[in-house]
């Protein structure tokens, strides 16, 4: 089992930026992607971003790219979401996921899942 818990959420106002964290726990070893999703109220829970934990490559939604920046610190099991210019629409509870495949953009490939962090963009 992995055991993902995130941090780094806030209240901010629009244009500042927030990093969040995912600190991994447990059968780390098996990490073979990272992503992270967010799902504001009333909507389903969307993609964000993913990397390989080997850090060859990333991937972002559309509306989050040159503004969300994945890094991941391999000595500490943990993925950070850089988030800068935010806005409004990025309000949201933010997960982090991880598989121990390739996964890519959909939610019900991932196994595992931490309990969320909320982000409220204010305008």
């Amino acid at each position: 089992q992995v055991q993902l818990v995130e941090s780094g959420g806030g209240l901010v106002q629009a244009g500042e930026s927030l990093r969040l964290s995912c600190a991994a726990s447990g059968r780390t070893r098996n990490i073979y992607t990272m992503a992270w999703f967010r799902q504001a109220p009333g909507k389903e829970r969307q993609f964000v971003a993913f990397i390989r934990w080997s850090g060859t490559s990333t991937y972002y939604t559309e509306s989050v790219k040159g503004r969300f920046t994945l890094s991941r610190d391999i000595a500490k099991n943990t993925v950070y979401l850089q988030m800068n210019s935010l806005k409004p629409e990025d309000t949201a509870a933010y997960y982090c996921a991880a598989d121990k495949g390739p996964a890519g953009t959909a939610v019900g490939v991932y196994d595992y899942w931490g309990q969320g962090t909320q982000v409220t963009v204010s305008s």
